[in-house]
């Protein structure tokens, strides 16, 4: 009988979104607690259909008059991206959204304020798959993308669209770092 692929390795479920400040300890292992790893990653909470992760390599073709094809292709640049549309509508949703910002608490209220142009922050992402074979470091990420928040009628829920654009960290490390149970995902 022929194999037709690895059923265990299939990978399943929108996972787990955290965040941290920037230099924050990353996990080095599948499973060891995120908060363990360090108390400054924190769970983002519902998102409205999951996560997307992108990556994207830009390449020119090196041609030469005696060829019909390409003789080569050169790397001309990258960008990785994460999106997700948070769920839990949140002051401190909304400055995660904006790159920083003031949240003010008062009696029975709280308040948010964007941040002033100039001071937004990077953050740090981790994913993580419900089945815990599978992690995932975004090293420095900044949110760019436009922040959305739709109202409508009935059960539809108001979500704050995220798009995090990955940048080269400041310490020389990838963009990402990507961890997998072996041999399973191998």
């Amino acid at each position: 009988m022929t194999t037709r692929g690895t059923p265990g390795a299939l990978a399943l479920g929108p996972g787990l979104l955290y965040i941290a400040p920037m230099g924050t300890t990353e996990p080095s292992d599948l499973t060891t607690d995120w908060g363990v790893v360090s108390a400054a990653w924190v769970l983002l909470g519902y998102t409205d259909t999951g996560s997307e992760f992108k990556y994207s390599l830009s390449t020119d073709p090196v041609e030469v008059a005696e060829e019909l094809d390409p003789i080569s292709n050169q790397d001309t640049g990258r960008s990785a991206s994460l999106t997700f549309a948070l769920a839990q509508i949140t002051a401190t949703n909304l400055k995660r959204a904006m790159n920083g910002g003031t949240i003010t608490t008062g009696t029975g209220i709280v308040t948010f304020e964007p941040p002033d142009l100039g001071t937004s922050v990077r953050t740090m992402l981790g994913w993580q798959s419900e089945d815990a074979t599978e992690r995932w470091v975004y090293r420095q990420a900044y949110q760019n993308g436009d922040t959305t928040i739709t109202r409508a009628k009935g059960a539809a829920k108001a979500t704050i669209s995220c798009q995090f654009t990955l940048e080269k960290p400041a310490t020389g490390a990838k963009l990402f770092k990507a961890m997998m149970a072996s041999p399973l995902r191998a």
